[in-house]
């Protein structure tokens, strides 16, 4: 960290200061040769003879960090003084269901939107058959550019949109920030239901009431529905220094990997068949998890439609000198069922909003695909 510390003088004072880049300047493509070299695939490799795409959420972080650190380079710096970390997923989107573990794999990826010290970079991933890559997935992820001691914001090079096609990218770039603002801005911790949303949840309330008894507090689960506080798996991960970046902190890629792992255990176990990732939606990195950190992972089926499962990873440090815990992360998983699975049903006011929630962000994902 000490060497580091030296590269504050290399830091711009102004955005303006830096030169311009182009989308094209940052572009990158990378293979992950699982078809041409086997001795990769057992990494990669699930249970069901497929890609865990644990490993690709790892991937597609790595490969964010690498993009910006590419869009910033100075020629005449040997190393960055910038240290660029993940702020936000916004979103995954998968058009396949079954990624293989024999296929070559290729990642392309390049800065689409630039502030005063963040980007946000948009990745593809190509999977290779009959000699030609078609689309698996599309992602966007938000980074924040710190100075080399990761305490402060430092400015980013800014970004210059050549071609037509490159300002409506852009644009769509500011958009994303600006509904980014309006979701934060209407979440359920700042913000009443509204009157739709509202009369959802005393729906629900009425349908669960037991009618033989004349009393708010007697319930009773509808046909073919789970109590919400019955649809949740926990567990607990020691942060060990093999899992650090360059900063001595957790690499985001792995808590984001563990997430979806008790995520979709816990479709799994809700749905009683294999669920399949459909989106990964707003992982919000809310403060860094240290090494040696006690994690605690909560996941929640929050709500259901059809065979649609939408859960919800909950992720804290435990401090067990202060006793304090810490929330780190949300993760949004929307899963799909291979039957149609029973309808979740909260029953006290908090998990009702967490069922809204979980509805909202349903929403959300199923107008993107």
């Amino acid at each position: 960290m000490q060497e580091r510390k030296a590269l504050h003088t290399l830091l711009a004072k102004r955005q303006e200061d830096l030169s311009p880049r182009r989308m094209k300047d940052s572009y990158l493509e990378v293979i992950l040769p699982l078809g041409s070299q086997p001795e990769i695939r057992e990494k990669y490799l699930n249970v069901h003879n497929s890609v865990r795409f644990g490993r690709i959420l790892e991937d597609l972080d790595s490969l964010g960090v690498l993009i910006c650190y590419t869009h910033t380079k100075q020629e005449m710096q040997p190393r960055s003084p910038l240290s660029i970390v993940t702020a936000l997923v916004d979103k995954i989107n998968l058009c396949k269901k079954i990624i293989y573990p024999d296929c070559d794999i290729k990642f392309t990826g390049n800065v689409s939107w630039v502030g005063k010290t963040s980007m946000e970079v948009k990745m593809h991933m190509l999977q290779l058959h009959d000699g030609d890559y078609s689309p698996v997935l599309d992602a966007t992820f938000v980074m924040v550019a710190r100075d080399p001691e990761n305490k402060r914001p430092a400015f980013v090079n800014p970004l210059v949109p050549e071609t037509p096609e490159e300002e409506e990218i852009f644009k769509q770039g500011e958009l994303n920030k600006l509904k980014r603002i309006d979701f934060s801005t209407a979440s359920l911790l700042k913000m009443a239901p509204t009157a739709e949303e509202r009369n959802i949840v005393h729906d629900i309330f009425l349908n669960t009431l037991d009618t033989r008894t004349v009393s708010f507090r007697s319930r009773k689960l509808p046909p073919n529905s789970v109590w919400m506080e019955d649809a949740k798996l926990k567990g607990l991960q020691i942060c060990h220094p093999q899992e650090r970046n360059i900063f001595n902190r957790i690499f985001g890629g792995f808590l984001m990997r563990k997430a979806f792992e008790l995520g979709w255990a816990t479709a799994c176990s809700y749905g009683g068949s294999r669920p399949f990732i459909v989106s990964v939606d707003d992982i919000m990195f809310q403060r860094p998890v240290e090494v040696g950190s006690l994690l605690l992972l909560s996941g929640q089926v929050c709500y259901t439609e059809k065979n649609y499962i939408q859960v919800r990873v909950h992720s804290e440090v435990y401090d067990a000198d202060t006793r304090e815990h810490q929330t780190t992360n949300i993760f949004h998983f929307t899963f799909m069922s291979q039957n149609e699975v029973p309808r979740v049903v909260p029953k006290t006011y908090g998990e009702s909003m967490l069922y809204l929630d979980g509805k909202r962000h349903f929403a959300a994902t199923m107008k993107e695909i």
